[in-house]
């Protein structure tokens, strides 16, 4: 039996609406929230990403605040400008984009966001509190993951959970969210000692290690719930153009899988919308107002 297809593309279309409505609400009350994207650099995937951002931002009402800064701009200056987001009343989020031109301190950087406004969920305070189980700021592609998770399988309790990839970005915090919904987590990576039986204990297998096709469907527990997490452009022999692919390998994964998301299509989409979620989550706790249901962790 084939595996049930996850559509994140419609469930972030449902995330977006549900942002919409929320942001309508605010606005009726004289708030509107504001997300402010820097990007620094000319690099072709970032800027792709900063306008889908920038279109989808308006279209759920929020103000969109673009800051577009070249290659070469000193650290000086582009931490000058997030003290000044910072303290801008019109701003609810901040997001710098990654990757940032060499010479410039990622980390640095993130941590001079004031943590309120980190909508990407990188600061160190948001990433402590997620690890000690706080309120934070959640990263939004694990975030979306976790939101696909639960409307596919409800309670997520007692489930075994192996995240394959052990970035800051996606494998910690998602590991983190699958712990704090009461599954039992194994992170697995690259080197992992016999990955394929790792992976064979798992309800939930969470591929996020940046290799293309490398989970293979003899590797799953038949109907465990797969959320590929990996963007991957590949060759394929004798084709005109390049393909995304996933970090599993789809065709496979499905004949076995009971649920799976595909690339393009599952995961991506949803990113955006979480970031949407967190602005509108920032804005919520700054005017000590209630927080959307179901768009946090």
């Amino acid at each position: 039996m084939a595996a049930v297809i996850i559509d994140g593309k419609a469930f972030a279309a449902k995330v977006r609406a549900q942002v919409g409505a929320a942001v309508t609400a605010l606005k009726a009350q004289g708030i509107t929230p504001g997300l402010a994207v820097v990007l620094v650099g000319e690099d072709p995937a970032s800027q792709v990403y900063v306008r889908n951002k920038h279109r989808q931002t308006i279209e759920v009402g929020m103000n969109s605040f673009e800051h577009r800064l070249p290659a070469e701009t000193p650290e000086a200056d582009l931490l000058a400008l997030i003290a000044q987001l910072n303290a801008d009343t019109a701003v609810d989020g901040i997001l710098v984009q990654l990757p940032l031109p060499a010479h410039l301190n990622a980390e640095l950087v993130i941590n001079a966001i004031d943590p309120t406004k980190d909508v990407d969920g990188f600061h160190i305070d948001n990433v402590g509190k997620l690890v000690t189980g706080q309120k934070s700021m959640v990263p939004c592609t694990p975030l979306g993951s976790l939101m696909l998770l639960r409307d596919s399988l409800g309670d997520l309790n007692g489930l075994e959970a192996v995240v394959i990839g052990r970035s800051n970005i996606v494998g910690k915090p998602m590991a983190n969210l699958l712990l704090q919904q009461g599954c039992t987590v194994t992170i697995a990576h690259s080197r992992t000692r016999d990955l394929p039986a790792v992976v064979r204990r798992a309800d939930i297998v969470v591929a996020a290690v940046g290799r293309p096709e490398m989970v293979k469907g003899e590797w799953l527990k038949p109907g465990a719930t797969v959320i590929d997490v990996g963007i991957n452009r590949i060759q394929p022999a004798g084709a005109d153009k390049a393909k995304l692919v996933g970090d599993c390998d789809f065709d496979s994964c499905a004949a076995v899988a009971g649920a799976i998301t595909p690339v393009p299509g599952g995961v991506g989409p949803m990113t955006i919308a979480c970031l949407l979620a967190n602005t509108l989550t920032a804005t919520c706790r700054r005017y000590g107002l209630p927080e959307p249901v179901g768009l946090t962790a």
